[in-house]
């Protein structure tokens, strides 16, 4: 979203963002269902071992969840080290099973032969698109892979997909299909059936561990994207945790993850079987499929500068498989597809009315029309009582006075002898490098400005901006600062009613947002707050 944006004019971008909002409300309404539909999955298992376990098959899922969402907030860096052995393992067994069955039956090898779902789709036409449906829960999870390219690069991707998950993936659904042909009542659970009754137990161990790292894989990507949104500006700031001293990327947010935790359990209570979540779990999938589509190739024409009738071909290739999927799963809105879509349509409404409210409150504050360099040029040439130590106002905007400069000159009428005016910004890139973090002017004998800039997925430090100000030439340390900070008394004012709504979620978000010295890891004792009230 941020790339398509960049060079795009201000009706495409406000589309864009819109867009994108959408694809990132999907994700949080899918990351509620993939550990609720993965665990009780694999724990279903149970029912086959023994029918009467079925009774405890939603207690289990609720206590291994429990478990997974408690070690949270230690991190993952200590037990990640086990999560590739694992699901390396994982692969390699589900795989061998499905060689075992096709060899069994291997007449399922025709189905080899595209000319079979050729047939399929002109023979049975509306049953065909309702099996869209559940064929999209066959690749479901491979989207993940696309987000970890972040982190490792294209070829280890490439490398894990065609040479491990792909294949024993095909030989598992093929050996699936080949009990299916010997044994049609092994429907019920063609996954577990597929293995011998001595490795049941251990093939249910092995389900429940894979289960679990698939969890906790979309559980770090639901903290990455939150961090994103509340960076760029569409969720508040929120306490953010760093888990490891070497990944910068492994990082806990509280309040996420328990509201992420009652919400699934709630869904395992209510559902209480993996197959009644199958139908609300591919709407939110394939709907973001359709959505980075259409936004890649907007990256593709506006920053790399592609020639529009290939990406033009791209996207309908794309758009080939995304949109079928999609309207195959969007048929089933009532048997269960409502929930990841009125679990996104709440994450929308969430971010786009603190983006709006925040954009208002803001500008609003910026309407005092007062002149920065007009005041800059008035305090030196006639400057009031001046203070030993170095004042640090905190502003949003590079060229507005900050409030809490106006209450300190009205009511303390002193001014410290360094005033620094301090703005952190975040661009729309992931990282930014050192070298380009800080950007300082002098604006007068005693006033500087200093704009640092970090990426989304970056978390500001104070001190480390204090330490890199110091290598450009303008050193001051955190005993003799102090931080002067606005404080805003946010009240409604008159509006329609369906504004008064946004606004009152405004306020609610507002109260508990991460205040400034939290967000900035900025001294507590250093820190001297100015309020002043607004109606929006």
């Amino acid at each position: 979203m941020s790339l398509a944006g960049r060079f795009a004019s201000d009706k495409k971008t406000a589309l864009i963002v819109i867009v994108g909002l959408i694809g990132g409300s999907f994700f949080y309404g899918e990351v509620v269902i993939t550990p609720a539909v993965s665990v009780m999955s694999a724990l279903e298992g149970l029912e086959v071992l023994a029918p009467s376990l079925d009774a405890y098959i939603v207690p289990c899922a609720i206590l291994v969840l429990t478990i997974l969402f408690c070690i949270q907030k230690h991190g993952t860096g200590g037990i990640s080290k086990v999560f590739a052995p694992v699901m390396l393992l994982w692969f390699v067994v589900i795989g061998a099973l499905g060689v075992r069955s096709i060899f069994l039956s291997p007449q399922i090898l025709y189905a080899l032969n595209p000319s079979w779902a050729l047939d399929f789709f002109l023979q049975y036409k509306s049953l065909s698109f309702f099996a869209l449906g559940a064929v999209v829960l066959a690749i479901t999870g491979v989207e993940a892979l696309y987000a970890d390219m972040g982190h490792f690069g294209k070829m280890p991707i490439r490398y894990a997909w065609f040479t491990v998950v792909l294949p024993c993936l095909v030989l598992n659904y093929f050996g699936q299909g080949a009990l299916l042909l010997r044994t049609p009542e092994a429907i019920k659970n063609p996954f577990f059936l597929l293995a011998p009754e001595w490795a049941l137990i251990p093939l249910l161990i092995l389900a429940a561990l894979a289960t679990v790292i698939a969890s906790q894989a979309v559980i770090s990507g639901v903290f990455s994207l939150t961090r994103q949104a509340v960076h760029l500006g569409y969720l508040p700031p929120m306490r953010i945790l760093h888990t490891s001293d070497m990944e910068a990327g492994q990082i806990y947010i509280p309040v996420i993850n328990w509201m992420l935790y009652f919400a699934v359990v709630l869904v395992i209570v209510t559902f209480k079987h993996s197959s009644n979540l199958a139908a609300a779990y591919g709407i939110a999938v394939t709907g973001t499929m359709v959505i980075t589509s259409f936004l890649s190739c907007t990256v593709a024409v506006q920053n790399w500068n592609w020639s529009k009738p290939l990406v033009i071909l791209i996207l309908c290739v794309f758009l080939f498989i995304d949109v079928p999927l999609f309207s195959a799963n969007a048929v089933k809105v009532l048997s269960g597809g409502w929930l990841p879509l009125l679990l996104g349509l709440g994450m929308f409404i969430v971010m786009t009315s603190w983006k709006s409210e925040r954009f208002r409150l803001l500008r609003l504050m910026n309407e005092h029309g007062n002149s920065l360099e007009a005041l800059i040029a008035s305090l030196e040439k006639n400057p009031p009582t001046r203070v030993k130590g170095t004042a640090v106002f905190m502003i949003r905007t590079t060229n507005v006075i900050p409030f809490a400069l106006l209450h300190n000159l009205t009511h303390n009428k002193v001014l410290h002898e360094r005033v620094v005016l301090l703005t952190i910004k975040t661009v729309d890139t992931p990282y930014v490098h050192n070298v380009k973090r800080v950007t300082i002017e002098q604006l007068s004998p005693s006033f500087w400005r200093v704009v640092t800039s970090y990426g989304y997925k970056e978390t500001p430090n104070v001190e480390n901006i204090f330490y890199l100000c110091g290598l450009e030439g303008l050193s001051f340390s955190m005993e003799e600062s102090s931080f002067f900070l606005s404080h805003e008394s946010v009240r409604l004012g008159k509006r329609p009613w369906y504004l008064r709504i946004r606004g009152r979620l405004f306020l609610a978000l507002n109260r508990n947002a991460l205040k400034a010295p939290d967000q900035f890891k900025i001294p507590p004792n250093r820190v001297i707050e100015l309020g002043t009230q607004i109606d929006i």
